[in-house]
Protein backbone atom coordinates (compact mmCIF):
# COMPACT_ATOMS: atom_id res chain seq x y z
CA UNK A 1 0.00 0.00 0.00
CA UNK A 2 1.25 3.49 -0.87
CA UNK A 3 1.30 5.46 2.39
CA UNK A 4 1.87 9.19 2.84
CA UNK A 5 3.30 10.01 6.27
CA UNK A 6 2.91 13.55 7.56
CA UNK A 7 6.26 14.46 9.12
CA UNK A 8 6.01 16.83 12.07
CA UNK A 9 9.78 16.72 12.74
CA UNK A 10 12.75 14.46 12.07
CA UNK A 11 12.88 13.01 15.55
CA UNK A 12 9.28 11.82 15.53
CA UNK A 13 9.36 10.71 11.91
CA UNK A 14 12.36 8.36 12.07
CA UNK A 15 10.74 5.42 13.83
CA UNK A 16 7.34 6.21 12.29
CA UNK A 17 8.81 5.60 8.83
CA UNK A 18 10.51 2.41 10.03
CA UNK A 19 7.29 1.12 11.63
CA UNK A 20 5.14 1.59 8.54
CA UNK A 21 7.82 0.10 6.29
CA UNK A 22 7.86 -2.99 8.52
CA UNK A 23 4.10 -3.21 8.03
CA UNK A 24 4.80 -3.60 4.31
CA UNK A 25 3.85 -0.12 3.11
CA UNK A 26 5.62 1.90 0.42
CA UNK A 27 6.25 5.04 2.47
CA UNK A 28 6.68 8.64 1.39
CA UNK A 29 6.97 11.46 3.91
CA UNK A 30 5.37 14.85 3.46
CA UNK A 31 6.30 18.16 5.10
CA UNK A 32 3.50 20.60 5.84
CA UNK A 33 3.81 22.47 9.12
CA UNK A 34 2.64 26.09 9.00
CA UNK A 35 2.21 25.93 12.77
CA UNK A 36 5.98 26.02 13.34
CA UNK A 37 7.17 29.46 14.39
CA UNK A 38 9.34 31.36 13.86
CA UNK A 39 10.10 31.00 10.19
CA UNK A 40 13.76 30.25 10.97
CA UNK A 41 12.63 27.45 13.33
CA UNK A 42 10.44 26.06 10.54
CA UNK A 43 13.39 26.05 8.17
CA UNK A 44 15.75 24.42 10.69
CA UNK A 45 13.27 21.58 11.17
CA UNK A 46 12.72 21.20 7.44
CA UNK A 47 16.49 21.05 6.89
CA UNK A 48 16.74 18.30 9.53
CA UNK A 49 13.93 16.38 7.80
CA UNK A 50 15.65 16.69 4.43
CA UNK A 51 18.92 15.42 5.88
CA UNK A 52 17.20 12.49 7.53
CA UNK A 53 15.34 11.58 4.33
CA UNK A 54 18.70 11.29 2.58
CA UNK A 55 20.30 9.35 5.43
CA UNK A 56 17.41 6.88 5.81
CA UNK A 57 16.55 6.66 2.10
CA UNK A 58 12.96 7.77 1.90
CA UNK A 59 11.25 10.29 -0.32
CA UNK A 60 10.28 13.60 1.25
CA UNK A 61 7.63 15.72 -0.46
CA UNK A 62 7.48 19.35 0.64
CA UNK A 63 4.15 21.07 0.18
CA UNK A 64 5.03 24.51 -1.13
CA UNK A 65 4.24 27.60 0.87
CA UNK A 66 4.24 28.54 4.52
CA UNK A 67 0.57 29.07 5.45
CA UNK A 68 1.23 30.77 8.78
CA UNK A 69 -1.50 33.38 8.13
CA UNK A 70 -4.12 30.66 7.72
CA UNK A 71 -2.82 28.94 10.86
CA UNK A 72 -3.27 32.13 12.89
CA UNK A 73 -6.71 32.81 11.36
CA UNK A 74 -7.88 29.42 12.57
CA UNK A 75 -6.35 29.67 16.04
CA UNK A 76 -6.93 33.34 16.90
CA UNK A 77 -9.54 33.73 19.58
CA UNK A 78 -9.61 30.00 20.31
CA UNK A 79 -6.09 29.42 21.60
CA UNK A 80 -7.30 26.91 24.20
CA UNK A 81 -8.32 24.61 21.31
CA UNK A 82 -5.37 25.49 19.09
CA UNK A 83 -4.12 21.91 18.79
CA UNK A 84 -7.41 20.77 17.23
CA UNK A 85 -7.26 23.59 14.69
CA UNK A 86 -3.61 22.81 13.99
CA UNK A 87 -4.15 19.07 13.52
CA UNK A 88 -7.22 19.69 11.35
CA UNK A 89 -5.35 22.13 9.12
CA UNK A 90 -2.30 19.95 8.63
CA UNK A 91 -4.05 16.61 8.23
CA UNK A 92 -6.65 18.06 5.84
CA UNK A 93 -3.84 19.30 3.61
CA UNK A 94 -1.92 16.01 3.85
CA UNK A 95 -5.06 13.98 3.06
CA UNK A 96 -5.75 16.19 0.05
CA UNK A 97 -2.16 15.67 -1.12
CA UNK A 98 -2.54 11.91 -0.64
CA UNK A 99 -5.71 11.93 -2.78
CA UNK A 100 -4.10 14.16 -5.40
CA UNK A 101 -1.02 11.92 -5.72
CA UNK A 102 -2.79 8.55 -5.65
CA UNK A 103 -1.86 7.34 -2.17
CA UNK A 104 -4.07 4.69 -0.65
CA UNK A 105 -3.64 5.94 2.92
CA UNK A 106 -2.05 8.62 5.08
CA UNK A 107 -0.89 8.94 8.68
CA UNK A 108 1.19 11.27 10.83
CA UNK A 109 4.32 11.12 12.93
CA UNK A 110 2.42 13.07 15.59
CA UNK A 111 1.22 9.67 16.82
CA UNK A 112 4.64 8.78 18.24
CA UNK A 113 4.98 11.83 20.45
CA UNK A 114 4.06 11.48 24.11
CA UNK A 115 3.55 15.26 24.08
CA UNK A 116 0.66 15.28 21.60
CA UNK A 117 -3.06 14.91 22.22
CA UNK A 118 -3.57 11.54 20.53
CA UNK A 119 -7.36 11.54 20.66
CA UNK A 120 -7.39 14.90 18.85
CA UNK A 121 -4.86 13.69 16.27
CA UNK A 122 -6.98 10.64 15.53
CA UNK A 123 -10.18 12.69 15.32
CA UNK A 124 -8.51 15.09 12.87
CA UNK A 125 -7.18 12.19 10.82
CA UNK A 126 -10.59 10.56 10.60
CA UNK A 127 -12.26 13.84 9.57
CA UNK A 128 -9.60 14.43 6.91
CA UNK A 129 -10.08 10.87 5.69
CA UNK A 130 -13.84 11.35 5.34
CA UNK A 131 -13.32 14.57 3.35
CA UNK A 132 -10.60 13.19 1.07
CA UNK A 133 -11.70 9.61 0.61
CA UNK A 134 -8.21 8.39 1.58
CA UNK A 135 -7.85 6.01 4.53
CA UNK A 136 -6.25 7.30 7.73
CA UNK A 137 -3.98 4.79 9.45
CA UNK A 138 -3.42 5.16 13.16
CA UNK A 139 -0.93 3.40 15.42
CA UNK A 140 -0.08 4.37 18.98
CA UNK A 141 3.70 4.50 18.73
CA UNK A 142 4.34 6.48 21.93
CA UNK A 143 6.20 3.58 23.55
CA UNK A 144 8.64 3.69 20.60
CA UNK A 145 9.48 7.40 20.97
CA UNK A 146 12.90 6.58 22.45
CA UNK A 147 13.60 4.27 19.48
CA UNK A 148 13.04 7.21 17.16
CA UNK A 149 15.49 9.30 19.16
CA UNK A 150 18.08 6.49 18.99
CA UNK A 151 17.76 6.45 15.21
CA UNK A 152 18.29 10.20 14.86
CA UNK A 153 20.95 10.83 17.52
CA UNK A 154 23.90 9.56 15.39
CA UNK A 155 22.69 11.74 12.50
CA UNK A 156 23.31 14.87 14.62
CA UNK A 157 20.18 16.59 13.33
CA UNK A 158 18.77 19.81 14.69
CA UNK A 159 16.53 19.02 17.68
CA UNK A 160 13.77 21.43 18.60
CA UNK A 161 12.89 22.40 22.16
CA UNK A 162 9.13 22.92 21.79
CA UNK A 163 6.18 21.57 19.82
CA UNK A 164 6.25 24.21 17.14
CA UNK A 165 3.74 27.00 17.58
CA UNK A 166 4.53 30.25 19.30
CA UNK A 167 2.16 29.30 22.12
CA UNK A 168 4.09 26.10 22.84
CA UNK A 169 7.36 28.01 22.78
CA UNK A 170 6.09 30.44 25.41
CA UNK A 171 4.75 27.56 27.52
CA UNK A 172 8.09 25.75 27.24
CA UNK A 173 10.06 28.65 28.64
CA UNK A 174 7.58 30.25 31.07
CA UNK A 175 4.84 29.36 33.53
CA UNK A 176 2.24 30.90 31.19
CA UNK A 177 -0.50 28.69 29.83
Amino acid sequence: MKLLVHACCAHCTAYTIEYWRKQGHAVTAVWYNPNIHHFTEHNLRLEAMSGMALALSFQLVVIAGYDFKEYFRRVAGDEADRCRHCFDMRLDRVAAKAAEDGFEAFTTSLLISPHQKHELVNQSGEKASARSGVAFLSADLRKRYSDSRRITKPLELYRQQYCGCIYSEVERYTEWS
